[in-house]
Protein backbone atom coordinates (compact mmCIF):
# COMPACT_ATOMS: atom_id res chain seq x y z
CA UNK A 1 0.00 0.00 0.00
CA UNK A 2 1.25 3.49 -0.76
CA UNK A 3 1.92 5.24 2.67
CA UNK A 4 1.12 8.60 1.14
CA UNK A 5 -2.36 10.12 2.21
CA UNK A 6 -4.42 9.73 -0.21
CA UNK A 7 -7.77 11.97 -1.29
CA UNK A 8 -8.82 13.38 -4.43
CA UNK A 9 -5.97 14.71 -5.42
CA UNK A 10 -3.92 12.22 -4.72
CA UNK A 11 -6.16 9.23 -5.67
CA UNK A 12 -4.71 7.39 -9.11
CA UNK A 13 -6.30 8.47 -11.87
CA UNK A 14 -6.42 4.65 -13.14
CA UNK A 15 -9.62 2.95 -13.31
CA UNK A 16 -10.02 -0.84 -12.27
CA UNK A 17 -14.03 -0.79 -12.19
CA UNK A 18 -15.34 0.57 -15.86
CA UNK A 19 -17.74 -0.18 -18.43
CA UNK A 20 -20.22 -1.74 -15.97
CA UNK A 21 -23.86 -1.98 -16.51
CA UNK A 22 -24.82 -0.79 -13.28
CA UNK A 23 -27.76 1.76 -13.40
CA UNK A 24 -27.43 5.48 -13.17
CA UNK A 25 -26.71 6.74 -9.72
CA UNK A 26 -25.95 3.77 -7.99
CA UNK A 27 -23.85 4.45 -4.60
CA UNK A 28 -22.72 0.46 -5.26
CA UNK A 29 -21.01 0.60 -7.90
CA UNK A 30 -19.18 4.31 -6.74
CA UNK A 31 -18.03 2.45 -3.81
CA UNK A 32 -16.28 -0.47 -5.50
CA UNK A 33 -14.56 1.45 -8.01
CA UNK A 34 -13.27 3.87 -5.30
CA UNK A 35 -12.03 1.59 -2.90
CA UNK A 36 -10.12 -0.42 -6.13
CA UNK A 37 -8.47 2.67 -6.32
CA UNK A 38 -7.45 2.93 -3.25
CA UNK A 39 -6.02 -0.55 -3.12
CA UNK A 40 -4.87 -0.81 -7.06
CA UNK A 41 -4.18 -2.76 -9.40
CA UNK A 42 -2.89 -6.40 -7.68
CA UNK A 43 -5.85 -6.30 -5.57
CA UNK A 44 -7.99 -9.43 -6.15
CA UNK A 45 -11.70 -9.11 -5.33
CA UNK A 46 -14.13 -11.77 -4.48
CA UNK A 47 -18.04 -10.85 -5.81
CA UNK A 48 -21.01 -13.22 -4.57
CA UNK A 49 -24.06 -12.87 -6.87
CA UNK A 50 -25.71 -9.98 -6.11
CA UNK A 51 -25.60 -6.27 -7.95
CA UNK A 52 -21.53 -5.77 -8.72
CA UNK A 53 -20.98 -8.99 -9.73
CA UNK A 54 -24.37 -8.76 -12.57
CA UNK A 55 -23.15 -5.96 -13.78
CA UNK A 56 -19.39 -6.26 -13.43
CA UNK A 57 -19.34 -9.72 -15.41
CA UNK A 58 -20.97 -9.55 -18.45
CA UNK A 59 -19.58 -12.29 -20.91
CA UNK A 60 -17.37 -11.98 -22.78
CA UNK A 61 -16.33 -8.41 -21.25
CA UNK A 62 -15.35 -7.84 -17.64
CA UNK A 63 -15.13 -4.85 -16.06
CA UNK A 64 -12.36 -5.20 -13.77
CA UNK A 65 -9.17 -4.51 -14.89
CA UNK A 66 -7.67 -6.47 -11.66
CA UNK A 67 -8.21 -10.09 -11.47
CA UNK A 68 -11.86 -10.48 -10.33
CA UNK A 69 -14.23 -14.11 -9.43
CA UNK A 70 -17.80 -14.35 -8.54
CA UNK A 71 -18.28 -16.68 -5.37
CA UNK A 72 -21.56 -18.68 -4.22
CA UNK A 73 -23.86 -16.36 -2.84
CA UNK A 74 -22.96 -17.72 0.93
CA UNK A 75 -18.95 -18.26 0.31
CA UNK A 76 -17.79 -14.83 -0.06
CA UNK A 77 -15.69 -14.66 2.88
CA UNK A 78 -14.63 -18.24 2.73
CA UNK A 79 -13.43 -17.81 -0.94
CA UNK A 80 -11.53 -14.96 0.02
CA UNK A 81 -9.67 -16.71 3.15
CA UNK A 82 -8.92 -19.31 0.13
CA UNK A 83 -7.47 -16.65 -2.40
CA UNK A 84 -5.21 -15.68 0.80
CA UNK A 85 -4.10 -18.70 2.00
CA UNK A 86 -3.08 -19.62 -1.89
CA UNK A 87 -1.03 -16.01 -1.87
CA UNK A 88 0.53 -16.91 1.44
CA UNK A 89 1.59 -20.79 0.44
CA UNK A 90 3.49 -18.89 -2.38
CA UNK A 91 5.08 -16.31 -0.46
CA UNK A 92 3.07 -13.56 -1.83
CA UNK A 93 2.18 -10.69 0.81
CA UNK A 94 1.54 -7.81 -1.57
CA UNK A 95 -1.74 -8.79 -2.78
CA UNK A 96 -4.78 -7.31 -1.05
CA UNK A 97 -7.68 -9.61 -1.50
CA UNK A 98 -11.12 -7.64 -0.86
CA UNK A 99 -14.48 -8.70 -0.83
CA UNK A 100 -17.52 -6.39 -2.13
CA UNK A 101 -21.02 -8.11 -0.97
CA UNK A 102 -24.39 -6.59 -0.47
CA UNK A 103 -26.30 -6.59 2.35
CA UNK A 104 -28.45 -9.27 1.66
CA UNK A 105 -25.16 -11.48 0.70
CA UNK A 106 -23.14 -9.88 4.05
CA UNK A 107 -26.09 -10.03 6.65
CA UNK A 108 -27.98 -12.31 6.23
CA UNK A 109 -27.16 -15.47 3.09
CA UNK A 110 -22.75 -14.68 4.35
CA UNK A 111 -22.91 -13.64 7.50
CA UNK A 112 -21.90 -17.32 8.67
CA UNK A 113 -18.94 -17.47 6.65
CA UNK A 114 -17.80 -13.84 7.45
CA UNK A 115 -18.19 -14.75 11.30
CA UNK A 116 -15.80 -17.96 10.64
CA UNK A 117 -12.95 -15.58 8.60
CA UNK A 118 -13.35 -13.00 11.24
CA UNK A 119 -12.68 -16.18 13.95
CA UNK A 120 -9.64 -17.20 12.36
CA UNK A 121 -8.73 -13.70 11.69
CA UNK A 122 -8.10 -14.48 7.77
CA UNK A 123 -5.60 -11.61 5.99
CA UNK A 124 -8.61 -10.44 4.03
CA UNK A 125 -11.07 -6.71 3.36
CA UNK A 126 -14.52 -7.55 3.19
CA UNK A 127 -16.59 -4.68 2.16
CA UNK A 128 -20.58 -4.33 2.48
CA UNK A 129 -22.44 -2.44 -0.11
CA UNK A 130 -25.48 -1.59 1.80
CA UNK A 131 -28.50 -0.80 -0.40
CA UNK A 132 -30.99 -1.79 1.88
CA UNK A 133 -32.48 -4.66 -0.07
CA UNK A 134 -31.64 -7.25 -2.60
CA UNK A 135 -31.93 -4.75 -5.46
CA UNK A 136 -30.63 -7.00 -7.90
CA UNK A 137 -33.72 -9.86 -7.94
CA UNK A 138 -36.41 -7.33 -7.45
CA UNK A 139 -36.39 -5.02 -3.94
CA UNK A 140 -36.89 -7.80 -1.77
CA UNK A 141 -36.40 -6.89 2.17
CA UNK A 142 -32.97 -7.67 3.73
CA UNK A 143 -31.86 -7.83 7.49
CA UNK A 144 -30.53 -4.26 6.74
CA UNK A 145 -33.83 -3.25 5.40
CA UNK A 146 -35.00 -0.27 7.40
CA UNK A 147 -38.12 0.16 9.21
CA UNK A 148 -41.18 1.37 7.24
CA UNK A 149 -39.35 0.69 3.69
CA UNK A 150 -41.77 -0.44 1.03
CA UNK A 151 -40.18 -3.23 -1.08
CA UNK A 152 -41.85 -6.31 -2.78
CA UNK A 153 -42.03 -8.86 0.00
CA UNK A 154 -42.92 -6.18 2.42
CA UNK A 155 -45.56 -4.10 0.24
CA UNK A 156 -47.75 -1.13 1.81
CA UNK A 157 -50.68 -2.55 -0.97
CA UNK A 158 -53.52 -3.48 1.37
CA UNK A 159 -53.02 -0.86 4.13
CA UNK A 160 -49.35 -2.42 4.74
CA UNK A 161 -46.78 -0.77 6.15
CA UNK A 162 -43.84 -1.71 4.59
CA UNK A 163 -41.28 -3.41 6.50
CA UNK A 164 -42.09 -3.88 10.27
CA UNK A 165 -38.65 -4.36 12.07
CA UNK A 166 -35.75 -2.49 12.70
CA UNK A 167 -32.28 -2.55 11.03
CA UNK A 168 -29.99 -5.50 12.00
CA UNK A 169 -26.80 -3.58 14.12
CA UNK A 170 -24.43 -5.38 11.94
CA UNK A 171 -21.49 -2.83 12.58
CA UNK A 172 -21.53 -3.89 16.21
CA UNK A 173 -22.39 -7.84 15.29
CA UNK A 174 -18.98 -7.64 13.57
CA UNK A 175 -17.24 -5.72 16.32
CA UNK A 176 -18.34 -8.38 18.68
CA UNK A 177 -16.02 -10.53 16.95
CA UNK A 178 -13.11 -8.25 18.51
CA UNK A 179 -12.40 -7.77 14.80
CA UNK A 180 -8.55 -5.95 14.50
CA UNK A 181 -10.76 -3.10 12.39
CA UNK A 182 -14.39 -2.42 11.98
CA UNK A 183 -15.53 0.86 10.23
CA UNK A 184 -19.11 2.25 8.57
CA UNK A 185 -18.79 4.91 5.74
CA UNK A 186 -21.15 6.23 3.11
CA UNK A 187 -20.50 7.32 -0.61
CA UNK A 188 -21.78 10.60 0.59
CA UNK A 189 -18.25 11.27 1.97
CA UNK A 190 -15.90 10.19 0.11
CA UNK A 191 -12.56 11.58 2.20
CA UNK A 192 -13.89 9.36 4.95
CA UNK A 193 -14.38 6.36 3.13
CA UNK A 194 -11.04 6.84 1.37
CA UNK A 195 -9.06 7.04 4.59
CA UNK A 196 -10.86 3.99 6.39
CA UNK A 197 -10.39 1.74 3.08
CA UNK A 198 -6.48 3.30 3.48
CA UNK A 199 -6.45 2.54 7.31
CA UNK A 200 -7.75 -1.08 6.84
CA UNK A 201 -5.47 -1.88 3.83
CA UNK A 202 -2.43 -1.08 6.40
CA UNK A 203 -3.99 -3.39 9.08
CA UNK A 204 -3.72 -7.24 9.13
CA UNK A 205 -6.00 -9.80 9.95
CA UNK A 206 -9.74 -9.52 8.59
CA UNK A 207 -11.13 -5.85 8.17
CA UNK A 208 -14.46 -4.80 7.56
CA UNK A 209 -15.97 -1.96 6.26
CA UNK A 210 -20.40 -1.40 6.18
CA UNK A 211 -20.90 0.96 3.29
CA UNK A 212 -23.96 2.90 2.95
CA UNK A 213 -24.63 3.03 -0.97
CA UNK A 214 -27.78 4.38 -1.53
CA UNK A 215 -29.88 2.43 -4.89
CA UNK A 216 -31.83 4.95 -6.94
CA UNK A 217 -34.40 2.53 -8.31
CA UNK A 218 -34.78 0.60 -4.62
CA UNK A 219 -34.77 3.67 -2.99
CA UNK A 220 -36.90 6.02 -5.31
CA UNK A 221 -35.04 8.82 -6.08
CA UNK A 222 -33.47 10.88 -8.86
CA UNK A 223 -30.01 9.10 -9.73
CA UNK A 224 -27.99 12.84 -9.15
CA UNK A 225 -29.30 12.62 -5.81
CA UNK A 226 -27.27 9.54 -4.24
CA UNK A 227 -24.61 11.49 -3.31
CA UNK A 228 -26.67 13.61 -1.44
CA UNK A 229 -29.31 11.68 0.25
CA UNK A 230 -26.07 9.43 1.44
CA UNK A 231 -24.68 12.32 2.98
CA UNK A 232 -28.26 13.41 4.43
CA UNK A 233 -28.60 9.94 5.74
CA UNK A 234 -25.44 10.75 8.30
CA UNK A 235 -26.60 14.48 9.06
CA UNK A 236 -30.42 13.37 9.72
CA UNK A 237 -28.56 10.77 12.36
CA UNK A 238 -30.46 7.86 10.93
CA UNK A 239 -26.24 6.18 9.46
CA UNK A 240 -23.39 6.89 12.02
CA UNK A 241 -20.09 7.60 10.85
CA UNK A 242 -18.12 5.06 13.26
CA UNK A 243 -14.98 2.72 13.89
CA UNK A 244 -13.65 0.20 16.01
CA UNK A 245 -10.44 -1.24 16.75
CA UNK A 246 -8.65 -2.01 19.61
CA UNK A 247 -11.27 -3.40 21.17
CA UNK A 248 -13.10 0.23 21.23
CA UNK A 249 -15.93 2.09 19.39
CA UNK A 250 -14.85 5.67 17.96
CA UNK A 251 -17.38 8.20 16.29
CA UNK A 252 -15.94 9.32 12.76
CA UNK A 253 -18.67 12.64 13.09
CA UNK A 254 -21.22 13.71 15.31
CA UNK A 255 -23.68 16.02 13.67
CA UNK A 256 -23.93 19.13 16.34
CA UNK A 257 -27.16 19.31 15.37
CA UNK A 258 -29.66 16.43 13.04
CA UNK A 259 -31.11 17.49 10.72
CA UNK A 260 -35.38 16.52 9.89
CA UNK A 261 -36.05 12.91 9.52
CA UNK A 262 -39.17 13.87 7.58
CA UNK A 263 -37.18 15.71 4.95
CA UNK A 264 -34.64 13.14 4.61
CA UNK A 265 -37.89 10.65 4.78
CA UNK A 266 -39.78 12.18 1.81
CA UNK A 267 -37.29 12.38 -0.54
CA UNK A 268 -37.89 8.33 -1.03
CA UNK A 269 -40.75 7.20 -2.82
CA UNK A 270 -40.19 4.25 -0.65
CA UNK A 271 -40.66 5.99 2.64
CA UNK A 272 -43.39 7.90 0.73
CA UNK A 273 -46.84 6.07 2.56
CA UNK A 274 -45.49 6.72 5.89
CA UNK A 275 -47.31 8.85 8.27
CA UNK A 276 -46.22 11.67 10.89
CA UNK A 277 -46.66 8.92 13.34
CA UNK A 278 -44.49 6.48 11.96
CA UNK A 279 -41.90 9.15 11.30
CA UNK A 280 -41.91 10.08 14.65
CA UNK A 281 -41.47 6.60 15.59
CA UNK A 282 -38.26 6.48 14.09
CA UNK A 283 -37.05 9.85 15.35
CA UNK A 284 -37.42 8.32 18.51
CA UNK A 285 -35.56 5.43 17.29
CA UNK A 286 -32.66 7.49 16.00
CA UNK A 287 -32.54 9.48 19.47
CA UNK A 288 -32.23 6.24 21.64
CA UNK A 289 -29.59 5.09 19.45
CA UNK A 290 -28.00 8.17 19.75
CA UNK A 291 -28.35 8.07 23.32
CA UNK A 292 -26.52 4.80 23.71
CA UNK A 293 -23.64 6.11 21.15
CA UNK A 294 -22.84 8.81 23.30
CA UNK A 295 -22.12 6.39 26.41
CA UNK A 296 -20.43 4.01 24.38
CA UNK A 297 -18.22 5.08 21.59
CA UNK A 298 -15.64 7.72 21.57
CA UNK A 299 -16.09 11.13 20.75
Amino acid sequence: MNDKVLNARTLTDDEFFYGHKACPGCGGSLAVRIALKVLGRRAVSVLPAGCMSAVGFNFPQLAFANNSIISTFAGTASMMTGIAAGYRAQGITDVPVVGFAGDGGTADIGIQALSGAIDRNDDILYICYDNEAYMNTGIQKSSLTPYGSSTTTTPVCGGGKGNLTDKKNLFEIVAAHGIPYAATATVGNMPDLIKKIQKAAGIKGTRFIHVLCPCPVGWGIKSSDTVDIAREAVESGLWVLAEYQNGEFFLSKKPKEFSDVKNFIKKQRRFAHLTDEDIEKITESRNKKWNYINNVYNN
